[in-house]
């Protein structure tokens, strides 16, 4: 086994925390739509979602927020949601975290 001393840096760690928080959000998601991991449509919906949270990260952190894994998670959250509504998937609301400051940005970038 190698030793992972990438891993030891503190923004790695940060950000793997984060991934992990992403992930789970996402199965939650996922499983309150009644949607299958396998589902075909989940590509290019992850992929948007992607593109739509890289934006949103961007806009949130310029105004002081999504600085901790649970608010990137919820902002991430969002932006899946969101697409899967335009996929006409309904996505239960309580399933996802409330947070008014994130919803209007990813709002403002979903237009």
């Amino acid at each position: 086994m190698e030793v992972d001393e990438f891993g030891r840096d503190p923004a790695v760690r940060a950000m793997r925390r984060v991934f992990a928080s992403m992930e789970a959000v996402q199965q939650q998601i996922l499983q309150a739509a009644a949607l299958s991991p396998f589902d075909r449509r989940l590509r290019p919906w992850r992929e948007q979602a992607l593109q739509f949270f890289e934006q949103a990260w961007t806009r949130a952190r310029k105004s002081g927020l999504a600085r901790d894994e649970d608010e990137v998670a919820a902002l991430y959250a969002i932006c899946l949601t969101g697409v899967l509504e335009r996929g006409r998937v309904a996505v239960p609301a309580e399933a996802l975290p409330r947070n008014e400051a994130l919803e209007g940005i990813v709002r403002e970038i979903l237009r």
